[in-house]
């Protein structure tokens, strides 16, 4: 029975696979037959001359520098707003803050990046605004609730003898929970930052700013040279930041 479940499970999969091609029409010969692998062969080569003329080289340095700051300050704000979010959400003020904050927080967190690009682009103007306001309404809904499992898990011995004491609901938890708490916390913190520098970098193409919305102009004007050298520096920034979150999550969190 079992090794027929197997079979028939095996079976719809690949069925999945052929309708979906089927239904897209997806036509692969086309990619390698009547000169297409060519084609692509003549233009990944045109990648492989990177401008490094200072003009260029200056205009890269400040779109790393704003996507950088996009990502850094994206997260800070969502780390902030997470927070704020995630003690109602774990149930330190009343069930009925509790289900509207989970709530708040769900909704964050299901609207990608992209979409949240577009609307603050709308609703702010083309730059790094956009892109920063962005990062942080859909962090914000992933950091919270990654805060509020935390706390929901967190032993509370210490803070309910804080409450016994006469101390308020914030002191209880500033000073019997968030001393546990705050490497978990961190190392969550971090983990969205290196995802919201990669983020960062495509956010541009909605034009919020940074190396995203310089290398969609040069992509955009054919410039296949100078968006290697952009995508150069995308790697190089998403390898310095990996490093030095790395290095913070050692010193940190697991000390």
């Amino acid at each position: 029975m079992r090794r027929l479940i197997n079979l028939l499970v095996l079976f719809a999969v690949l069925a999945a696979i052929v309708s979906s091609f089927a239904y897209l029409s997806l036509d692969l010969w086309a990619l390698v037959g009547e000169g297409g692998a060519g084609k692509m062969g003549e233009y990944a080569a045109r990648f492989l001359n990177p401008d490094t003329s200072r003009e260029h080289l200056q205009a890269v340095a400040r779109g790393a520098l704003e996507t950088l700051a996009i990502s850094g300050i994206g997260t800070l704000l969502a780390a902030v707003l997470g927070l704020l979010l995630a003690l109602p959400a774990a149930g330190l003020f009343g069930a009925a803050l509790r289900g509207l904050a989970r709530l708040l927080l769900n909704a964050l967190r299901a609207i990608p990046e992209l979409v949240w690009a577009v609307l603050m682009v709308l609703a702010a103007g083309l730059g790094p605004n956009a892109g920063t306001l962005a990062l942080a309404l859909h962090t914000a809904g992933v950091l919270g609730r990654l805060y509020a499992e935390a706390f929901e898990n967190t032993p509370t011995v210490a803070a309910r003898a804080i409450r016994l004491q006469g101390g308020s609901q914030v002191s209880a938890f500033c000073y019997g929970m968030l001393p546990n708490l705050w490497p978990q916390l961190l190392a969550y913190t971090l983990y969205r930052w290196e995802n919201n520098i990669r983020m960062a970098a495509v956010l541009g193409f909605v034009g919020a700013g940074g190396l995203g919305q310089l290398l969609y102009m040069t992509l955009s004007l054919f410039q296949e040279s100078r968006a290697s050298t952009v995508i150069i520096a995308m790697l190089a920034l998403v390898l310095i930041v990996d490093a030095v979150s790395d290095r913070i999550r050692q010193r940190w969190v697991l000390n």
